[in-house]
């Protein structure tokens, strides 16, 4: 049986380093209880959830402070690699080239049909406007 002091230093693992089985290793759970209390309390799934996003935004803000370092040190890959993420002008590209081909099969006798019907009824409209427009002069 896992007690509480053991969750509570489970998920506070979490927030520092957002990796499950490190944090399962940390603090003597194994994965198979981890999931168990997990699918068994929506209340520790909640808790899981928002350790792991906080200890991913913590572990971003850490990666931006040190890329940042690094770019301050004049380290072209982690200036690329800024530049390449936050500036549209070195985003990459992609830039396609060739030619499209559509091969038509032909219309099948059936929608020949309705187009022909289409039609008709299309030209009969007309006529039946321009007798209209004719009569009301």
């Amino acid at each position: 049986m896992i007690k509480d002091k053991q969750k509570l230093s489970f998920i506070e693992h979490l927030k520092k380093t957002p990796i499950v089985q490190y944090a399962c290793e940390r603090t003597g759970i194994s994965k198979a209880t981890y999931y168990r209390m997990k699918k068994q309390s929506p209340e520790f799934a909640k808790a899981v959830d928002d350790a792991l996003a906080e200890g991913i935004d913590f572990m971003n803000d850490l990666s931006e402070s040190q890329l940042i370092a690094l770019i301050k040190d004049r380290k072209f890959q982690a200036i690329s690699m800024w530049l390449t993420h936050n500036h549209k002008r070195y985003a990459p590209r992609l830039e396609l080239s060739g030619t499209i081909t559509q091969e038509s099969e032909g219309l099948s006798p059936e929608q020949k049909a309705v187009i022909r019907a289409a039609l008709k009824m299309d030209a009969k409209r007309k006529k039946n406007h321009d007798f209209k427009k004719k009569t009301n002069k």
